[in-house]
């Protein structure tokens, strides 16, 4: 019997939240509140248990993979515009990703926003930022991926921005909003180069004439040629920059902490982020042409990676380290895709989504349980009070920082091993980026665990701080008094159970079949898991590299990575952490004093918010309000109103001269003929 993907399936499980936003969004009022989460779940759900479904076709059952065009949007001379879905493993895997982690947190929502008016309001907008994000996964054109790509963006902004009265909320984003709006202008450009090259939307076209761009050149200025692979890539990759939050277009997604906790977890876990690395991925048969946009690639990943970690370390804020967590770990992903280890980068955003929701669900946890109080130094010994939270905690952290077993392991440490085969033999760019992600590792593990030791354990400092002043995280002005931390209820715990799971098993039981194609005593028994969706030169293929190298199952991996590199410099900020924040309490405050200088540097984000605030952002301000001086004075005031006065002034005196008075007219003709009789001598002469 031969497996086919259902058309019928796949348009279900886009319309299934589609529906539940509408219900939700215009009828929310007249179903209440437990309509509203009960439609906008019952949709993801609807969702979450087909693509579950169709991944096991594509896996268990071998189907082909679906690519068909569902609606022709217009046609104009021979150019069309379809929806239409491609689904392979690649797809179905992001698909599972995205529905699972967003049915958790539509389960959260409801005893985390169980007090908040704008309840119906925000499942309607959760729910279509799930539907925006399959559209974007599923596409098989790059008209329907743009469309995917600016509703998530779009929705983004609503959520962000979800308490309105809040001005710093607001402020993020709108910030969110125009960063955004950056890399989606480079991402159009890029799109504008596939149609004018290829003539065509459509993926499967495109990727078949890739070959086309080998050696194909462009005069972008004159006396300057690029290669045209170079320029698609490049454009294409600008707008990964801006969704995916990688330096310099990542100042907007620290900010977006001021959404609600839920909000937090669904952009930066397997959504909205990771929508650049996706889309680098599905485009790999066009970035295998351009060995200077890989290197871009990498380098933007690499620098994303490490020095954004470093401002995790000075964070107070649960939220906003967790949340430089996520940029860092970002640029892992990066790194991967710059040097072509794609199945590498996409494995880790798989992983990573369990357990970066894990963490930003159980932060939202603490935060319940502090009475929405978000700064670190008013917690301490939470674990006696929040066992279920920080025992999942842990194991969030622990995958995290790539402690071997667990499934951020599996994926963390064959990036960084792809990038160290990589510097073997490429330039500096390579060689940097390894030292970049493996001295990560000493930083993921030291701001992990200080966030660990600063909420649970040590000294119970929420009993020194009465009056917690400035926001709470449902929008609220002023303090608290002094509180008895207490644990979150079900609907909050059940969801951090179920990403526990995943978080410390996914990574042992799919890294041979997903990364290397082999069984669990490493021998190869079958294809690549994403053959045919991502495309790799085989002299760049370094997954394959490994799989010969270093991948003898999982089992003997994990034990080989307790001697590697990465693990002792994990270990190593797992030590410092732990002395300073544990064993010697005083020590924070003493380098504070020594490194103050360094410090300062990270607490200003290298001065990336002034850039954009003061400079860019400023400057176009001080820019319009030039333009609106010169619009006013000159082109207003001296060229309009100027050439009036002017006119005016001339008929003035023109008036004065017709006085009426013949004698006056018989003068001045007297004058002119003398006039030009003296003219007329003087020629003469």
């Amino acid at each position: 019997m031969e497996f086919v993907v259902s058309k019928t399936a796949l348009l279900a499980i886009v319309l299934a939240p589609l529906v539940g936003t509408i219900v939700a969004g215009f009828f929310g009022r007249r179903i209440g509140r437990a309509g509203a989460h009960s439609v906008t779940i019952l949709g993801v759900a609807i969702s979450c248990a087909l693509s579950g479904w169709v991944l096991w076709q594509l896996v268990g059952q071998g189907a082909a993979p679906f690519n068909e065009n569902i609606y022709t949007w217009f046609k104009v001379g021979g150019f069309e515009a379809h929806i239409g879905f491609m689904v392979d493993k690649l797809t179905a895997m992001m698909m599972v990703v995205v529905t699972f982690v967003s049915l958790l947190v539509h389960l959260y929502s409801i005893g985390y926003m169980a007090d908040d008016d704008g309840y119906q309001r925000f499942f309607s907008y959760i729910s279509l930022f799930t539907f925006a994000m399959l559209m974007l996964v599923m596409s098989n054109n790059f008209l329907q991926l743009f469309f995917g790509w600016e509703g998530v963006g779009l929705v983004s902004y609503l959520l962000i921005g979800f308490w309105f009265k809040r001005p710093t909320a607001v402020f993020a984003n709108f910030k969110a909003f125009m960063v955004n709006r950056v890399g989606d202008f480079g991402f159009i450009l890029g799109i504008a180069a596939v149609v004018w090259w290829f003539g065509s939307l459509d993926y499967a076209t495109v990727f078949a004439n890739a070959p086309s761009l080998a050696g194909e050149k462009v005069s972008i200025l004159a006396g300057h040629e690029w290669s045209v692979a170079t320029v698609i890539c490049i454009f294409l990759f600008i707008g990964a920059m801006g969704k995916s939050a990688q330096v310099p277009l990542h100042v907007w997604l620290p900010d977006s902490m001021e959404g609600p906790t839920p909000i937090s977890a669904l952009i930066h876990a397997a959504t909205m982020v990771t929508a650049g690395i996706f889309m680098v991925a599905r485009m790999s048969p066009l970035f295998e042409f351009s060995e200077t946009a890989l290197q871009f690639v990498l380098f933007i990943g690499a620098t994303t990676a490490f020095f954004t970690g470093l401002i995790g370390m000075v964070q107070n804020d649960i939220k906003r380290v967790v949340a430089y967590s996520t940029l860092s770990q970002l640029g892992y992903m990066t790194v991967a895709l710059g040097v072509s280890a794609y199945s590498a980068a996409v494995f880790h955003l798989m992983t990573h989504a369990f357990f970066k929701a894990l963490l930003f669900l159980a932060a939202g946890s603490v935060i319940i349980g502090m009475h929405h109080v978000q700064d670190m130094r008013q917690m301490g010994g939470l674990r006696k009070y929040m066992p279920v939270t920080y025992w999942t905690m842990l194991i969030g952290t622990l995958a995290l920082v790539g402690t071997p077993f667990f499934s951020g392991f599996y994926s963390k440490d064959t990036i960084i091993e792809a990038a160290h085969h990589a510097s073997l033999e490429g330039g500096w760019i390579a060689q940097y980026a390894y030292w970049a992600v493996l001295l990560g590792a000493f930083v993921t593990a030291f701001y992990s665990f200080r966030l660990l030791y600063l909420t649970f354990h040590g000294k119970e400092r929420f009993r020194d701080a009465p009056h917690a002043g400035g926001h709470d995280d449902h929008g609220q002005e002023g303090g608290h008094e002094p509180h008895e931390p207490h644990e979150s209820p079900w609907t909050v715990t059940v969801p951090l159970v179920l990403l526990a799971i995943p978080s410390i098993l996914i990574g042992f039981f799919t890294a041979g079949p997903m990364l290397f194609g082999t069984n669990w005593s490493g021998e190869i028994d079958q294809l690549p898991f994403f053959l045919g969706a991502i495309d790799v030169v085989a002299a760049r293929d370094v997954v394959a590299a490994l799989a010969k190298d270093v991948w003898h199952g999982p089992v003997a991996f994990a034990l080989h990575g307790f001697k590697a590199p990465t693990f002792w410099l994990a270990f190593a900020g797992f030590v410092v952490a732990t002395v300073m924040y544990l064993w010697k309490p005083e020590l924070p405050a003493k380098a504070r004093r020594v490194f103050a200088w360094p410090i300062r540097v990270l607490e200003d984000k290298y001065g990336f918010d002034a850039l954009w605030i003061g400079g860019l952002a400023g400057g176009s301000v001080k820019l319009g309000q030039a333009s609106r001086v010169i619009d006013s004075q000159v082109i207003d005031g001296a060229a309009v109103n100027g050439s009036v006065r002017v006119v005016e002034l001339i008929a003035n005196l023109s008036r004065r001269i017709q006085s009426g008075y013949l004698y006056h007219y018989a003068f001045v003709m007297i004058l002119g003929l003398i006039v030009l009789l003296a003219a007329l001598i003087r020629n003469l002469i």
